[in-house]
């Protein structure tokens, strides 16, 4: 019996330490994807505000200013 609990034990301990070895490797991986994900939202962004001010300027050059009553 102490020799099954022995080696659960012992599996645990080893699946820990390598999952933090393996956390200790990809974590740079997550940075790289954080950054990324990071960069394409400012790109999103830019490019909103971009159309935003562009449909803004053809709405007033056009005389249209929405609904009026």
């Amino acid at each position: 019996m102490y020799k099954s609990i022995g080696l659960l034990a012992v599996t645990g301990v080893a699946g820990l330490l390598a999952l933090k070895f393996l956390g200790l490797l990809l974590l740079p991986l997550l940075g790289m994807f954080f950054g990324f994900v990071m960069w394409a939202l400012k790109i999103a962004l830019i490019v909103g505000l971009l159309w935003f001010g562009w449909h803004l300027f053809q709405r007033w050059t056009n005389g249209e200013h929405g609904a009026e009553a």
